[in-house]
Parts: structure tokens; sequence; C-alpha cells
């Protein structure tokens, strides 16, 4: 099972009520547990550790879009990181050589762009220099809202859309639903991905339920659609408030 965190497992610092108990329930039951995620602020340990810290196994079971993001680098280049120590990281262990965003640098390779709570005019301002000098434009992530306790707050998205306009150039995507985190997936599941007995959990149509069918995977839709999603396209296979009542049904109904 493919398992998205925010919206699905928790909202920010909030585990979602009965998340934990039923990705256990699941574990029980069989099935070998991954965690795919859009949010690229944090080093995918720091996910890890966080649910080893619920009781749930996860160490190397976490992806990440800024994992994603640096798989379209190059050890021999230079990438101006506009974004959390997620992707520093990720870029650190690709080989490549990072530049903040807040130095200007318009020679840079590729300027890669997340969930940055420190991002200002001046990253924007470097940042979108650096891409209309010829540096390569990618985002973590379009994502332009992610879920919190107190309701939905500025995404990876809503950053690399000002890049983008700022530099008058369409970014290369690397989180779900696009190829680069699919690509990811794959690998790293090796033979263990089997599209006939895999599902992608999700709260989000437009890119969790895309990523199921990029995949060829079921899709289990988990709350209800955020404003502005569309699903006529989306296959659901399941559907409920949250994973527990999902997980309910379905361990409920067969095993």
């Amino acid at each position: 099972m493919l398992c998205d965190l925010d919206g699905v497992v928790w909202r920010a610092e909030s585990v979602i009520p009965g998340a934990v108990d039923a990705l256990r329930r699941l574990g029980d039951d069989g099935a070998r547990l991954w965690f795919v995620t859009n949010n690229s602020n944090r080093p995918a340990h720091d996910y890890a550790e966080r649910l080893e810290s619920l009781g749930l196994p996860a160490r190397g079971k976490v992806l990440t879009s800024a994992m994603a993001a640096a798989t379209l680098v190059m050890a021999t280049e230079t990438v101006m990181a506009c974004a959390g120590p997620g992707v520093v990281e990720a870029i650190t262990d690709r080989g490549a050589t990072v530049v903040d965003g807040s130095i200007a640098d318009d020679s840079v390779d590729a300027v890669i762009v997340g969930l940055h709570r420190e991002f200002d005019y001046v990253r924007l301002a470097n940042a979108s220099a650096a891409v209309r000098a010829g540096a390569r434009l990618i985002g973590t992530n379009h994502d332009p809202t992610f879920p919190t306790p107190r309701g939905q707050e500025p995404g990876g998205g809503s950053i690399l859309a000002a890049v983008a306009t700022a530099s008058a150039r369409s970014p290369i995507l690397a989180g779900k639903p696009h190829e680069p985190m699919a690509a990811l997936v794959r690998e790293r599941l090796g033979e263990y991905f089997d599209p006939s007995r895999t599902v992608m959990v999700g709260d989000r149509p437009s890119t969790d339920g895309r990523f199921a069918q990029r995949l060829g995977v079921a899709y289990w839709q988990v709350g209800r659609e955020m404003a502005g999603e569309i699903e006529d396209a989306v296959p659901i296979t399941r559907r409920g408030p949250s994973l527990a009542d999902v997980v309910a049904s379905l361990l409920g109904s067969s095993r």
C-alpha cells in the first residue's frame, strides 16, 4: 500500500484520529506499507522517525517529492534551493552542489522550488533571475495548499507559481502525480511493486488519484474532496471520511 501523509495520517503536528491504528491493522493483515508524500520541507528520515515514534515501521519506507526532484539533477551540477531542508539534503545526497536561494547566482544549472517557510522577495528575485539566465526550473510539486488543523495553508505550488510567473518559464514537476515520483516508487519498491495488488491512499484526487492512475493501481479516497478538486476522471475504489473508516469497511467485508 502507498499512503499519503498530510491529510491522511496527520495534519501538521496533529495525528488524525484512528489513522495509526488503521495502518497497524493493515500491517497485521499482511500489507506492506510505503509512505509517499509531496511534502518536501523535511528530509525523508524525519517523517520516518515520526512514523516510527507512532509505532509504524517506516525506516527506508518514506518517499518524498524532494527525493523525486533530486533525480532530475546530476552530480556535476550546481542547484539553487528555494526549499526546505528536505530538498537540500536530497540534492546533497545526489552529489550536486547546493546554493541557497538567498544568494544571487545566475550560473546555476537548476533551481528547485518547494515548500519553504523562509521564502521571501530576495529569494524570488534570485530564483527567477537564475531561471531567466538559463537554469532549469524544477518544482517538487504543484500543490497550491496543504491541510493543517486550522485549514488549508499555502503549499509549495504557490511558491512555485510565483517563480514561474516572475521568470516566465514553465516548471518541470517532480512529485505526485508526475513521472519522476512514479519512477522513484517503481525503483524503490522493486519486486514488491505489483500494480494488481497495490493501492494508493490519499486525500486529493488531482494528485493522489491521478498518481494512482499513472501507476496503474487502485485509489482509495480519504476525506471530502477539497474545493476546486475534480475527480470525474479518477476512478475511486473505496472512499470514507477517514483512513480508519476506509480500512474498517475493507477489513470488515473481506480479509
